[in-house]
């Protein structure tokens, strides 16, 4: 009997003041696509430093992360299912570090921008708007609901 495996990722949402910063990665489509800074959980990795890592290796940035967002199911176009842990932090440091090699730019944008990226199909997933509008109404909960060892 085969098993099921999810795909265990982590993406953060990073505000200032009233914008958020995006990634932009190019996925070997016809157009760039657009993504919170997020990425897969490594092996033997805590969920909190994964998120940690993606933004450093994504954004070049150092982010304190403040509160959890929840965990987001979300299934693919492909049939591929992802848990994504979701996190609210807040951008401390530009680190200066190279970027991964899948993103070409990062970019702070407004909610406004982002819903117009939706609207041209540029968001990498629906989770990206999803995450945003959680966090603009405060759907927070303290990041203690998360116990690894």
């Amino acid at each position: 009997m085969s098993r099921w495996h999810p795909l265990v990722t982590v993406a953060t949402v990073v505000e200032r003041a009233g914008r958020f910063l995006i990634v932009e990665e190019d996925r070997g489509g016809p157009h760039t696509v657009f993504n919170q800074p997020a990425g897969h959980l490594e092996p033997d990795e805590r969920i909190q430093d994964a998120a940690l890592r993606e933004l450093r290796e994504e954004t070049a940035w150092q982010v304190g992360l403040s509160d959890y967002l929840g965990i987001y199911v979300y299934r693919a176009p492909d049939g591929t299912t992802f848990h994504s842990h979701g996190f609210y932090g807040m951008a401390l440091a530009r680190l200066g570090n190279e970027l991964d090699p899948a993103i070409q730019a990062t970019h702070w944008v407004t909610l406004e921008e982002l819903e117009a990226l939706e609207r041209l199909g540029r968001l990498r997933s629906p989770l990206v708007l999803r995450r945003v509008r959680d966090a603009l109404a405060g759907r927070f909960y303290p990041m203690d609901v998360i116990h690894e060892r």
